[in-house]
């Protein structure tokens, strides 16, 4: 099992940052990846980045590149999110998942979340224009 736990979150204005943390406790032993999912009221959940645990390799949903960064401590068994200029758009519960499946190596994506095995409670982020 594997435990997640975020932090972060809460209200800015359009334009302003935040910073999401993630962290894993547990068999981390595990971990092939992690990320960052939200949801919306009225749309689906999406991804806005994964990273791969032990090589760092990163995924990002269209709509944040350029504006969010995701990052890991393998050490610590943390992942944050820095998410600058937001918009209002970005208003949504914030999700932290975590996956014990090889995705890489067996042509699973990131980019869904059925690929993720454990998951966080949400945080809200809340952008005002």
């Amino acid at each position: 099992q594997v435990q997640l736990v975020e932090s972060g979150g809460g209200s800015v204005q359009a334009g302003g940052s935040l910073r999401l943390s993630c962290a894993a406790s547990g068999h981390t032993f595990r971990l092939y990846g992690m990320g960052w999912f939200r949801l919306a009221p009225g749309k689906d959940r999406e991804l806005v980045a994964a990273i791969t645990w032990i090589g760092g390799s990163t995924y990002y949903g269209d709509r944040v590149k350029g504006r969010f960064t995701i990052s890991r401590d393998y050490a610590k068994n943390t992942l944050d999110l820095q998410m600058n200029s937001l918009e209002p758009e970005d208003t949504a519960v914030y999700y932290c998942a975590a996956t014990v499946k090889p995705l890489t190596s067996t042509g699973g994506s990131y980019y869904e979340d059925k690929n993720y095995d454990y998951w966080g409670q949400g945080t809200q982020v809340t952008v005002s224009s």
